[in-house]
């Protein structure tokens, strides 16, 4: 009995071992077989929920056509995408734009950079009780976020308006706070705030003027055409860019990503998604 046993236990080993054999020798969608299948490209992507990762997902059939699978991770933040495309966790990133890429790589030293320029999301001043540039007050607060990278381009924004008069002998988009030379308004900028948390103090803060980002005023539903007091036009030179590591620069599939947010059909989807809100540009920022 107990050799009839053994021999059944035998059979049942081999048993199990061939058909571990066998699946072995399955090949999957994305693996190259005998039968000719390619192994497809998946590329891995970190973006901002609105506009970015909307826009990704709008080109992911027409990269699908071209054999590159588009993997997309979401981010609330402006810190962890240049972290995680640094590190190697992703393959590219789309949320930011240029000067605040060079900020970060000169803050930083990591090796990225753009290989092409998307959209602009133009910035806007907003106030829940301030209806008109005549209406603001002296001393009126202006609430920024503490991205660096920002303040020029706000503060010139400011200047546009005739609020304000920066020093001629610095570059705009590197202006700070103490080259203002005139504020006839006494306006007092407050530059501590988290980007993300902007569209709330829009909210509460209803005497102030808070200047938001696009993405962020976009996805708390505030539209930046009707709701802004003033905007920047759409001659903006902030492209939110595509950003790879250096040695990634000429990647084919990660330029291939590029050519696609460039096609008609994706620039006429943020045309018509956005309403002008966001305004898409065809080359490299």
């Amino acid at each position: 009995m107990k050799k009839i046993l053994a021999l059944l236990s035998l059979a049942f080993v081999l048993l199990l071992a061939a058909c571990g054999g066998n699946n072995s020798d399955t090949g999957s969608e994305n693996e190259t077989t005998e039968g000719g299948t390619e192994e497809a490209t998946v590329i891995t992507v970190g973006a901002s929920s609105v506009p970015h990762a909307e826009i990704l997902e709008e080109a992911k059939p027409l990269l699908e056509e071209q054999g590159i699978t588009l993997n997309i991770e979401e981010y609330q933040d402006y810190v962890f995408p240049n972290d995680d495309l640094a590190s190697g966790d992703l393959d590219a990133n789309f949320f930011q734009h240029g000067p605040y890429l060079n900020q970060t790589v000169a803050d930083t030293g990591y090796e990225i950079e753009s290989i092409g320029g998307i959209h602009i999301e133009p910035m806007g001043v907003y106030s829940k009780g301030i209806t008109s540039i005549d209406e603001i007050a002296d001393g009126t607060e202006v609430i920024m976020s503490n991205s660096v990278a920002d303040h020029g381009r706000i503060l010139a924004l400011f200047e546009a308006e005739g609020l304000l008069t920066l020093d001629e002998g610095i570059e705009k988009s590197a202006a700070t706070i103490e080259d203002i030379t005139e504020n006839p308004k006494n306006l007092t900028f407050s530059p501590d705030y988290e980007a993300a948390f902007l569209p709330e103090y829009y909210n509460s803060e209803e005497e102030a003027l808070v200047v938001i980002n696009t993405n962020y005023a976009i996805e708390a539903g505030i539209s930046p055409l009707e709701d802004a007091l003033f905007i920047e036009g759409d001659e903006s030179e902030y492209a939110n860019i595509i950003a790879v590591q250096s040695e990634d620069k000429e990647n084919e599939a990660l330029n291939t990503l590029v050519d696609v947010l460039h096609s008609e059909e994706i620039q006429n989807f943020i045309i018509e998604k956005y309403e002008g809100a966001v305004v898409p540009v065809g080359g490299e920022n």
